[in-house]
């Protein structure tokens, strides 16, 4: 196991739970296979997935997203920092958490994904919102379907 250490920030907590339709390995590449991670979300993205590793992904038109990978453990685990890279963001680059968790569960994979130190309920509940929307997305590609063009990826809710 790959990782590197980092203190769980204090804040509030996005926790989502899902099942998808394929093998963990399957779910685990599209967290860190660039061109397979912008099927489900984002427009851009820059990553090098590994303990330390740089992650810029332009989530929205309006959004983007910088931080760096944690821990990488395929195809169980996989953590990385979280932050805005907009300027007066209440979620600065590398101060929240983001960590997901791969079970198998026959031949699907049950994936918990916490996301940590979102300072204030109204960025927990956009982060909700944002991983609820992402998260469906996932489960349809990684299950082998088409999620369609993301609506957010023109400027849409975010």
């Amino acid at each position: 196991m790959a990782e590197t250490s980092i203190a769980v920030p204090q804040g509030f907590v996005a926790e989502r739970r899902i099942r998808i339709e394929a093998a963990p390995e399957t779910v685990f590449s599209f967290f860190i296979d660039p061109p397979k991670l912008l099927r489900w979300m984002g427009t851009e993205v820059g990553m090098d997935a590994r303990p330390g590793g740089a992650y810029r992904l332009c989530v929205t038109p309006a959004s983007t997203m910088v931080g760096e990978f944690v821990e990488v453990d395929p195809p169980r685990f996989v953590s990385f920092t979280w932050g805005w890279e907009e300027e007066g963001s209440p979620v600065p680059p590398g101060s929240s958490l983001v960590e997901v968790t791969l079970e198998p569960d026959g031949g699907a994979t049950l994936l918990t994904l916490r996301h940590s130190g979102l300072p204030t309920q109204d960025s927990l509940s956009q982060h909700e919102g944002g991983w609820e929307h992402f998260l469906a997305r996932l489960a349809t590609v990684a299950g082998g379907g088409d999620p369609g063009p993301d609506p957010w990826a023109k400027g849409g809710a975010e």
